[in-house]
């Protein structure tokens, strides 16, 4: 994936077997990662979910959803997994693509003092495996102290300048005011990537795992949260896939994530994602359905916007 300028781009390639998609969770210790990826567990809804952690007793799993559990894996409710992967992350991953059926989704919390930008890249070096964001979490009422702090600083201020997408958590224990002040703080503190705030790990899956695909088609489910909106986008016209995905990304139209495949004016077919405002194209070489979806906050999703640029009409 690539920001702004860049983007990952492959004209050799075609999309037979999609890889899996990677999420790097990052965030300070007491940010909030264990109640965000037990609520992720909980709503899964048919996801595959693979959970890597470096040590399970790093995420303690709510007890009520373990099924099993040995030295390697715990198996959870809903076909999940948590796996631990000690020193060699690797090796890990690797056994995971072996899986069958493969997961849907790879998740990898970071630990508190890592660098999840780092973690992120090395995704890169994997076969079946493409990176679909960092999210990184702050802790509303400590974050901008930690920020500031002589020793820890530097490591907060880097994670928060990994992100694609930030999870502002614990605002059920500070005022409105300071949920607002909250946030401009860290839209500053990283302005590429999309702010959004929670209470208790609340939030829709696909914006934090990506938006699924259903029968070749761009599908999300029903939100349970009301501070979100989602809209499919049908009958796109041909277009270049570089430019219409590089503006979707960066054009401040309110976009946490979208997915969908549009066409080039040679026919060649394109599968295109965006998280924040990092973004990846991928020529595919099926006949799929054309149509992008699009997911954001109630309200900052410019729908209106969105449909100019993609089919003409602003409805």
């Amino acid at each position: 994936m690539g920001y702004g300028s860049g983007w990952a781009y492959f004209p050799s390639c075609r999309l037979m077997r999609q890889n899996i998609p990677v999420i790097v969770i990052g965030g300070y210790l007491g940010a909030g990662k264990t109640t965000l990826l037990n609520h992720l567990l909980r709503h899964a809804d048919g996801r595959k979910i693979a959970i890597l952690v470096n040590e399970f007793g790093d995420l303690p799993i709510d007890a009520d959803i373990i099924e099993a559990r040995d030295d390697e894996m715990i198996t959870i409710s809903g076909g999940c997994i948590c796996c631990s992967f000690g020193s060699d992350m690797t090796a890990a991953m690797i056994k995971l693509a072996q899986l069958e059926p493969p997961p849907d989704y790879v998740v990898i919390e970071a630990s508190g003092v890592a660098m999840p930008g780092a973690v992120a890249a090395s995704i890169s070096f994997l076969d079946g495996f493409s990176l679909a964001g960092v999210v990184v979490l702050a802790d509303s009422e400590r974050i901008r102290k930690q920020a500031v702090d002589e020793y820890l600083g530097d490591t907060i201020l880097r994670q928060i300048s990994d992100a694609d997408l930030i999870v502002q958590t614990k605002i059920d224990l500070i005022s409105n005011d300071m949920v607002l002040e909250v946030r401009d703080w860290l839209t500053s503190a990283n302005s590429k990537a999309q702010v959004i705030a929670t209470a208790q790990g609340r939030l829709p899956p696909e914006v934090i795992l990506g938006v699924e695909m259903v029968a070749e088609q761009p599908h999300t489910s029903s939100h349970a949260d009301a501070g979100y909106e989602s809209r499919v986008f049908s009958g796109i016209l041909p277009c270049n896939p570089i430019h219409l995905t590089k503006s979707l990304a960066t054009g401040g139209l309110g976009i946490i994530r979208a997915k969908g495949f549009v066409a080039d004016d040679a026919g060649q077919n394109w599968l295109i994602q965006i998280v924040g405002e990092r973004f990846e194209i991928t020529p595919t070489e099926a006949d799929e359905h054309i149509a992008v979806v699009c997911i954001g906050r109630k309200g900052a999703l410019k729908i209106g916007e969105i449909g100019v640029m993609l089919v003409g009409d602003s409805g």
